[in-house]
């Protein structure tokens, strides 16, 4: 796809991409979107892993750098494919879309239960409520 026809195809707004963290700015992701907390995860915590790897010596200290490289290195790589999906399944035609979504729509509480009268022989099935027991009373 080439030329006017070629659709944007970012997911942040232009104006809101100053708002958007730092790891994600640099990155330069577009389909991912992280929020502030999962940026520390991916940053601050790799490197907190990869120090408590290292402080047990069952990694060298390099891993130290190499880790958070290595985890930055994913995250965009799940941006591509993100970008991959969404170009892909912008190419669907409208039909398929459609077919697709009526596959995959769930069905909850539109089951029919026709087959429980015949083949539960003696069981009456009623939309009516059930009237509560008569006691009897100690005066009768």
């Amino acid at each position: 796809m080439t030329g006017a026809n070629r659709p944007v195809w970012a997911t942040v707004p232009v104006d809101e991409e100053r708002y958007r963290p730092l790891y994600a700015r640099l990155l330069g992701l577009r389909f991912v979107n992280p929020g502030g907390v999962l940026c520390f995860v991916f940053f601050e915590g790799a490197i907190a892993l990869a120090v408590l790897l290292a402080l047990a010596e069952l990694v060298s200290w390099w891993a130290v750098l190499v880790l958070p490289l290595v985890v930055a290195a994913m995250v965009k790589l799940n941006d591509m494919v993100a970008a991959i999906v969404v170009r892909s399944a912008a190419l669907v035609p409208e039909q398929e879309r459609d077919r697709f979504r009526r596959q995959i729509e769930p069905v909850v509480g539109r089951a029919r239960v026709e087959w429980v009268s015949h083949s539960v022989p003696g069981v009456v099935i009623t939309a009516d409520p059930v009237p509560p027991p008569r006691r009897a009373h100690p005066s009768e």
